[in-house]
């Protein structure tokens, strides 16, 4: 298989290492490219995304890196940007700032469009999980899943990106607590934002390993029975480590081949430059 990742995060963000780290880490794997994909700034005050002060050093860092290493990998340039609507910068200004290969959209903290704070599902920390979920919409979980995935349509309906970050990721810190995958209401919600993502927009779904190399899932992002009615509709799919440390690039990245196979999925996509192309799952 040959082996590459679109989802990198160096210290410019929240990840561990400087650039390089990751990219003689890919080489030493074999890797034929290497995606960077900081978190684009947010308006508010974090501890996990890109400052916009740094920016321009994050562009031209990872294109002198691709330029340094260009005979021994491909390196491309990406952001992750969050879609909050109403908050955050449209994903065409991050894209042409940094004249980016591709784009990474993901959903880590949802809006209520009637309160001003916002859920954040990611982190390390299921207590802000749960604290987010009751201020925000009164402990009613179904409600706040609700938002999050007409949060993801949103995102493709307006953002358009390249690629889909860890589509079901609002499961993270649930842990079967507050609802079981297996709902009906909730496998219509997954089934509802598929269709949309088939039908409406030339978006592709990631898979993602974070998750269970840092056992803060039991499964891949998305989750097995998703991937397959991915599957079923012809939704392209690349996969990703979501890398924040070197180490991480290619975690249960067997898994999750041998996962994809036995499912039905023959090719994977990938980016030369900006062109999409296709990797065959061997």
């Amino acid at each position: 298989m040959n082996l590459f990742n679109l989802h990198t995060h160096s210290y410019f963000c929240d990840g561990k290492e400087e650039p390089e780290d990751y990219v003689k880490q890919a080489i030493e794997l074999g890797f034929h490219t290497l995606g960077f994909s900081s978190h684009a700034p947010v308006p508010f005050e974090n501890n996990f995304s890109l400052k916009e002060e740094k920016m321009d050093e994050y562009f031209s860092t990872i294109r002198t890196l691709g330029e340094k290493y260009k005979n021994k990998i491909n390196i491309l340039l990406s952001m992750e940007i969050d879609y909050i609507p109403g908050i955050t910068q449209a994903f065409a200004e991050f894209s042409k700032a940094g004249n980016l290969d591709y784009t990474i959209g993901g959903v880590h903290l949802v809006r209520n469009n009637e309160i001003e704070k916002l859920w954040f599902i990611d982190g390390s920390k299921q207590e802000t999980y749960d604290d987010g979920l009751q201020k925000l919409f009164n402990g009613h979980i179904r409600k706040g899943v609700e938002a999050y995935y007409s949060q993801i349509r949103e995102m493709v309906a307006t953002q358009k990106p390249d690629i889909i970050a860890h589509l079901d990721k609002i499961k993270m810190h649930n842990k079967n607590r507050y609802f079981s995958e297996e709902e009906g209401w909730y496998k219509d919600l997954v089934w509802k934002t598929l269709k949309y993502i088939a039908s409406e927009s030339n978006c592709i779904v990631e898979v993602n390993t974070r998750g269970l190399y840092k056992k803060r899932s039991d499964t891949f992002f998305p989750s097995p029975a998703i991937l397959e009615q991915v599957h079923h509709l012809k939704i392209p799919v690349t996969l990703s480590s979501d890398a924040h440390q070197p180490q991480e690039l290619d975690g249960y990245y067997d898994e999750a081949l041998k996962l994809l196979k036995e499912i039905g999925f023959k090719e994977l996509i990938c980016f030369n430059k900006k062109v999409r192309i296709k990797k065959r799952i061997n």
